[in-house]
């Protein structure tokens, strides 16, 4: 286990500022992805170093230099384009992210035997076609998860997020890591992150909500305000909404968890 803080190792590469500076996101290239167009909005300036945002066919991602994962991903997700989603089968082809400089970047072989899947943020099955499966595989779209949580817990949240889509017509999803706590273990170059999160907002209902749970396994899955994981995380992540907006709750499916085996 890495016993360092994220404000350490930003410490550590503080001399590359300048390179921080200009790859800071300004302002969403995609705001096709996001509510009200409008992207979310990194209030603990800890995280913006070395930000990136990445469009993509049907999501989008910011991308942390400093963790080598996204901050978030974000997703427009449709049940016509879960409906096309339906009829690809899988094709595992993980890949490092061209477009991110080597050293911000993850790699294969920082996943290589580490014990921690490639969890996707943007999910691979939300996919409608070949090309945008593929660019849900670039590790730009991953963080390391345990592999019981992102079999055993993750997966049942994806599935009731398309679900409830595929009922509501289209949701906006927010998906992504939290680095909290003073121990933080590496994979390779990559930070694994202590708790994960997905909001989910309803245009329908003008109502949202998010599963937060512990990057473990047998964690207890937390429905809670999106207000409340904005306090948490550090991040803003429907700022067109009012605080009061995002206090009210999405009644959210009750996740299943398969039980612990010892």
């Amino acid at each position: 286990m890495l016993r360092s803080t994220l404000g350490r190792i930003l410490a550590r590469i503080a001399v590359a500022g300048a390179l921080f500076a200009a790859g800071a996101v300004q302002a969403a290239s995609c705001p096709v992805h996001y509510l009200d167009g409008r992207a979310p909005e990194i209030r603990n300036q800890k995280l913006a170093a070395a930000t990136r945002e990445l469009c993509y066919g049907v999501f989008g991602v910011v991308h942390s230099g400093v963790t080598r994962t996204p901050l978030w991903s974000a997703e427009h997700v449709r049940a016509d384009n879960l409906k096309r989603a339906q009829g690809l089968d899988r094709d595992d082809k993980f890949h490092a992210e061209q477009r991110l400089p080597r050293g911000q970047r993850a790699e294969l072989s920082d996943y290589a035997r580490s014990g921690f899947d490639r969890g996707h943020l943007a999910p691979n099955a939300n996919m409608p076609d070949r090309r945008t499966q593929r660019e849900s595989f670039s590790l730009a779209n991953m963080v390391p998860q345990d592999r019981d949580h992102n079999r055993h817990i993750w997966a049942p949240i994806e599935g009731a997020v398309r679900t409830m889509a595929r009922k509501e017509g289209e949701l906006y999803v927010i998906t992504g890591p939290a680095f909290l706590g003073s121990s933080l273990k590496k994979v390779g170059n990559v930070i694994v992150p202590s708790h994960m999160y997905k909001v989910v907002y309803s245009p329908r209902q003008k109502l949202a909500a998010a599963w937060f749970t512990e990057n473990r396994a047998g964690a207890p899955i937390n429905v809670v305000p999106v207000a409340e994981l904005e306090r948490i995380v550090g991040i803003e992540l429907l700022p067109s909404l009012s605080t009061r907006e995002k206090e009210r709750m999405l009644r959210l499916p009750k996740i299943k968890q398969r039980k612990n085996r010892s």
